[in-house]
């Protein structure tokens, strides 16, 4: 009677069946690269939901052994542990004892507090025997596996075995499936990275438990208390490092979901290629260690390290290492090992104990560092290893190429590269800085630096489209500019100090003249010129309302830049940069729309008025990208339904002889839209922002900057398909290099985030281009050859390079060179060149 009028008192406030059933995990954001790999997780709970069947039988006994092992057996509650709580409480008038089943401890998981009360205990009775009632043991057991807290943000034993081990749960050992087990107990105060030792005693009761219970024998128990403890804490499951990336796509998220982002159980695809993400981040940390190698070491990292840690007590080798491990969390950096220097050796050799590996030797060749002295300067070469520190200093190494450890330090530069498919701007690597663990401020997006030299291409562009050629004649002489508003006096100067005289624009770009470009600015006009810019999609602080604009004085960020550079790389359409694909949680489904570009979507001018669709699309200069084997594809199957109606069967036999000749057909037609309009029509096309010939004549010019100009360096790569522009700011503050072909465009930004100079001869082509050249050599690693076509409208007519006209008949000196057909000069007959009248001349 006392239990039945209980329940009906308590039943209104217990959860419905229909609750019980429908209970949702939190599962965390998940973000993936588009070929599948997980980049990380981000949500205030770890957690991996995952079936019962996938559990390893162990790890399922060890828990039982730990918290219910007569669990199959009762109906939702042990009437013996009832039995020791009961008889606590007459002892004690206490409720400490707990006595649940694995059945209530869901119930309180779910549904209740955790206080310790008489009517919380009744509750969670009473929920419990409603759970076993409407499922299974093997769904409560499930459950309880995937819900239960087991400290450091972990739920459920797969985000605990990942927290703790760093393992999936099928490469757990007995020893760590124990440990685990023991957790439920008192989660945050016996984990083994909080507490080891109680964890070590917690996961000896758990074997002891298992050996009672037959679920191993004495010899596994044995060798598995003899395991030692881990206790190291791992992030979540991670298969791509872009911790940048990872800070985007959780910053979109959270705009478009709110917090229910981080528990919603959303799974993220984004378009960041795993291949080149990893070769991005090589790339960047290589390239910035070359950068520090050339300007000397700065001493060690700390210096008495070893000498205060002895009287601190810790003497061992395994008392100091196990120190260095704890500051690797507050000092480790990417790539680099902490180490103790220990004693000099013969020959200058440095013994040294490393964090995770013990004692070393390093050789003098792989130690010996000039000291730094300045940005532009280094001490001499040290005669030995006391030159450079003593013996108890905290030094980083790394291991070089060849496996073998050396001397290193933390880069004090920065930077960034970003990477995108020039065809529909998606970003396919991104890479904020050195080291997010060390400073998480995304320089590829947020850093507005200025960037010099890399801002002529949208100068010269601007120049095509306003009456110049590529082979008009700029004369590179002193220029004087007075801005009224500021009333200063600006003489820009080139970095070389000299001057070239009357100079083709070709020429002046290659080798970055800067003098051509303001000349050139001037012959534009700056509304103009800033008015052709805008349609790049470069932000407003990159474009300054003055003559310095010629050589990139604004403020922009390395993304900004490879947004504007792809208008060139895909042949003239306007790209937004974009990240995430695709977003699915449950039913619901979330693709992006983006704009893509298809020169096969362009109709020629014979089928202007034929009033379709996708011929409006082509008068309004729109244009996006037809997938090559989508293309090939649709037009093959729209051939053989004209000629074979309703028989397809007879149609692939019919047209091809088999079905690989067929697919090899689909794959390598790519029709255009005056073939078959249709096919085109409803597509999202890019907006045009410059004209085909124009985007080609402009990488055609950037071609030569890297086969014989200030990017020639690149050459190393073996490519033809390759253009790009080397960018240095004002007192070598920034570094830059952007460069493409037509698949794949990358923008590299090196420089100090104070602002400070890199120093002497650290220009684009010196520190940020040889970061490119490592990750274009993995990148296009096997890639074919990807120029960009040249369009109908270029034609290529023989100049005098004096001039920059046509050249006479019989002319032994002339060029070739490129030109809008429209735009052809004019016969040489002798000319001046802009700006050869008033090089000192003041321009407003």
């Amino acid at each position: 009677m006392v239990v039945s009028g209980a329940y009906f008192y308590l039943a209104p406030g217990l959860p419905s069946v229909e609750s019980i059933r429908e209970v949702p995990l939190e599962i965390p954001l998940q973000a993936n690269t588009r070929d599948g790999r997980m980049i990380g997780e981000l949500g205030e709970r770890l957690r991996t939901p995952v079936d019962l069947e996938d559990i390893p039988e162990l790890l399922r006994n060890a828990f039982l052994a730990a918290e219910d092992d007569r669990f199959f057996e009762h109906p939702g509650y042990d009437y013996q542990g009832l039995a020791r709580a009961a008889f606590k409480l007459i002892l004690t008038w206490s409720a400490s004892q707990g006595g649940s089943t694995i059945t209530q401890q869901l119930a309180r998981e779910y549904y209740l507090d955790r206080e310790r009360v008489f009517v919380r205990k009744a509750r969670e009775l009473f929920v419990s025997l409603r759970l076993e009632r409407e499922l299974s043991k093997e769904e409560i057991l499930e459950l309880y596996l995937n819900k239960i807290f087991l400290g450091n943000r972990a739920y459920g034993v797969a985000a605990a075995a990942q927290v703790y081990f760093g393992k999936s749960l099928q490469e757990l050992t007995l020893a760590e499936c124990a440990t685990l087990a023991g957790l439920p107990k008192a989660p945050s105060a016996i984990n083994p990275v909080r507490n080891p030792e109680r964890a070590k005693n917690r996961r000896a009761y758990v074997l002891r438990r298992l050996k009672e219970l037959n679920f191993i024998n004495e010899a596994e128990r044995q060798a598995a208390l003899a395991q030692p403890m881990e206790s190291n804490l791992h992030g979540p499951r991670r298969e791509v490092n872009a911790p940048w990336v990872l800070e985007m796509v959780r910053q979109e998220m959270l705009a478009r979901h709110g917090l229910t982002a981080y528990a919603g159980g959303f799974r993220v695809l984004t378009t960041i290629d795993s291949r080149m993400q990893a070769a991005a981040e090589r790339a960047l940390q290589r390239g910035l260690r070359d950068y520090d190698r050339r300007h000397g070491y700065r001493g060690a990292l700390r210096s008495g390290a070893l000498r205060n840690l002895r009287a601190e007590g810790l003497r061992s080798d395994a008392d100091l290492l196990e120190h260095l491990r704890s500051l690797e969390r507050e000092l480790g950096v990417a790539g680099m090992r902490l180490a103790l220097v220990t004693a000099f050796g013969e020959a200058n050799a440095v013994e040294v104990l490393v964090e995770g590996l013990g004692r070393k030797l390093l050789p003098w060749e792989r130690v010996q560092w000039r000291p730094y002295v300045s940005e532009n300067a280094r001490g001499p070469l040290p005669g030995g290893p006391g030159d450079m520190f003593a013996p108890g200093d905290l030094i980083r190494v790394r291991e070089a190429d060849d496996g073998e450890l050396e001397l290193t330090q933390e880069p004090d530069a920065q930077g960034a590269l970003v990477a995108i498919d020039p065809r529909d701007g998606g970003i396919v690597a991104l890479v904020g800085g050195y080291d997010f663990a060390r400073s998480n401020f995304n320089r590829a997006v947020d850093a507005l630096r200025q960037p010099g030299s890399v801002f002529k291409p949208f100068i010269y562009s601007a120049a095509l489209d306003h009456g110049l050629t590529a082979a008009t004649i700029v004369n590179d002489a002193p220029v004087v500019l007075q801005d009224p508003a500021s009333e200063t006096v600006w003489r820009p100067k080139n970095n070389s100090g000299r001057f070239n005289g009357p100079t083709r624009l070709r020429e002046a770009l290659l080798r970055s003249m800067n003098l051509v470009s303001v000349r050139v600015l001037q012959r534009v006009g700056l509304p103009t010129a800033i008015e052709h810019i805008r349609v790049f999609g470069l932000p407003d602080s990159s474009l300054p309302e003055s003559y310095s604009l010629a050589l990139g004085s604004g403020g922009v960020a390395p993304l900004e830049i490879a947004r504007g550079y792809a208008v060139l790389a895909n042949g003239g359409y306007r790209v937004d940069p974009w990240l995430i694909e695709r977003v699915e949680q449950g039913d619901f489904r979330f693709r992006a729309e983006v704009a893509v570009t298809c020169r096969a979507c362009e109709l020629p001018s014979e089928f202007a008025g034929s009033g379709s669709a996708a011929t409006a699309q082509w008068l309004n200069g729109a244009a996006p990208r037809m997938p090559a084997r989508l293309a090939g594809a649709f037009a093959a199957i729209d051939r053989r339904a004209q000629l074979y109606p309703g028989d397809a069967n007879t149609v692939s036999e019919a047209v091809f002889g088999s079905v690989a000749q067929m697919q090899a057909a689909t794959y390598d037609r790519q029709p255009d839209a005056s073939e078959n309009p249709a096919l085109f029509a409803g597509l999202n096309l890019a907006p045009r922002a410059v004209s085909a010939e124009n985007a080609y004549i402009v990488y055609d010019m950037m071609r030569d900057v890297v086969q014989r100009g200030t990017a020639r360096r690149a050459m190393m790569l073996g490519r033809e398909d390759l253009a790009g522009k080397t960018g240095t700011s004002n007192d070598n503050r920034d570094a830059w290099f952007s460069g493409f072909n037509g698949d794949l465009l990358a923008t590299v930004w090196i420089g100090f985030d104070q602002g400070r100079s890199l120093g002497n001869n650290e220009e684009g082509g010196r520190t940020a281009l040889p970061v490119w050249i490592y990750f274009m050599e993995e990148a296009l690693r096997d890639a074919p050859e990807a120029p960009l076509p040249r369009p109908g409208g270029i034609v290529s007519a023989r100049v005098s390079p004096k001039t920059g006209l046509l050249a006479p008949p019989g002319d032994a000196d002339a060029i070739f060179e490129l030109f809008k057909e429209q735009n052809l000069p004019e016969p040489s007959r002798g000319t001046v060149a802009i700006g050869e009248q008033n090089s000192e001349e003041e321009l407003f």
